[in-house]
């Protein structure tokens, strides 16, 4: 196979020669050690009769169901499905109804994000207004049969007065749930409107808000979803948990080692990355269960640089590149984003994907991923 000639950030090329030994085709059943949910983004097409992207309900779901055939459990209408960038409530509202559907027909996990984003940006909502936008969300996800992921609230951010007003809106939402709920802490990292969430600029202070929370509720809380990139911290609030209450690292920089443990504790893992490494993360997740963990982190440890490379800041633009990735391997038709995101990222950090992913052998078909980074240079300017 012919190589190809890649952009870099220096304004220079590299010769990259694609693999030659993709990963084979498995399929597993989820894993008993740890609860492995992907994050899985949403394909797009043009509208008909023109208009801006609209989702791809064939591709998204057929991407779910390759999850699902890898032992992988699906966290459907997350940010990485781009809630908040492209994704408002009526289109998750469809998509949490049309997954949900497809996971009870072959009996896949599901959880689903709820939120607050049905509310008008820009303006500061009422705490009683904020709670009833997420028990609308809350009821319609269990409506569908599925438990949820309460979203970190752009408009609850805007709106608290201080740490009170989250005991408030929490402690009704838990109240409120029949089934126990996913709690996630989504950093500043991830979305700048988050910052001083919990009502704490003070991460310590903001943890030690969430424990409290969690302590009052503790049958209504599932786990924990910790996406603040800080592995040291993932470490020490896992420990603070109730019993059986999970901590799910959302950490996309040091995942191999926090889901390992440490010997005292361990994290499950939902996490934006698994869409793209799904392969590995299963093979790894059967190490696991067979009590090998040098086995795990053979494994999982090389794909940290993919996961950082796309996970770069801005670090919420890492959408872009899990849809590049899925698009080179042949699981939608079109580099299309909703809002036109495929050209939020740069096309040195775009090659630079695909380099990271096909020497991961993350393509099921090497030549086709080739032609298409070909098609993408040339589309955009630069030959290959």
């Amino acid at each position: 196979m012919n190589g190809i000639r890649l952009p870099s950030a220096d304004g220079g090329f590299r010769l990259h020669r694609p693999s030659a030994a993709p990963l084979g085709p498995f399929r597993c059943r989820p894993a008993r050690s740890r609860v492995f949910y992907a994050a899985a983004h949403v394909a797009a097409a043009a509208a008909p009769g023109g208009g801006g992207p609209v989702v791809d309900w064939e591709a998204t779901l057929a991407f779910r169901h390759r999850l699902w055939e890898l032992g992988l459990g699906v966290a459907e209408a997350m940010d990485t499905a781009q809630r908040g960038m492209g994704l408002g409530w009526p289109g998750a509202a469809e998509l949490i109804r049309r997954s949900t559907a497809e996971a009870r027909a072959v009996g896949g996990r599901i959880v689903c994000g709820a939120g607050t984003d049905q509310l008008a940006p820009g303006r500061v909502h009422s705490l009683a207004a904020i709670t009833a936008a997420y028990e609308e969300q809350l009821a319609h996800v269990e409506g569908c049969g599925a438990g949820a992921v309460l979203m970190a609230s752009r408009s609850l951010a805007a709106a608290a007065r201080g740490p009170e007003d989250y005991l408030e809106v929490y402690g009704a939402l838990l109240r409120r749930s029949s089934r126990p709920v996913v709690l996630h802490w989504l950093g500043p990292m991830f979305d700048p409107e988050l910052a001083g969430y919990w009502g704490h600029g003070d991460l310590d202070a903001a943890a030690d808000l969430l424990v409290k929370i969690v302590g009052e509720h503790p049958q209504k809380v599932d786990g924990v979803k910790v996406s603040l990139l800080d592995a040291e911290r993932e470490k020490n609030l896992r420990q603070r948990l109730p019993a059986g209450v999970r901590c799910y690292t959302g950490d996309d920089h040091h995942y191999p080692e926090l889901i390992a443990g440490d010997g005292e504790s361990a994290s499950d893992a939902l996490l934006g990355v698994f869409g793209p490494i799904a392969p590995i993360a299963a093979r790894a997740a059967l190490a696991l269960d067979r009590e090998d963990p040098a086995g795990f982190r053979e494994l999982l440890d090389p794909t940290v640089a993919l996961a950082r490379h796309l996970f770069a800041p801005p670090t919420r633009l890492y959408k872009t590149g899990v849809v590049l990735l899925a698009w080179l391997a042949g699981y939608q038709e079109r580099f299309t984003m909703l809002a036109g995101l495929e050209s939020a990222r740069s096309l040195p950090h775009l090659a630079r994907a695909y380099e990271l992913a096909d020497l991961l052998g993350l393509f099921p078909d090497p030549e086709l991923a080739l032609g298409r980074m070909r098609r993408l240079l040339a589309d955009r300017g630069m030959g290959a």
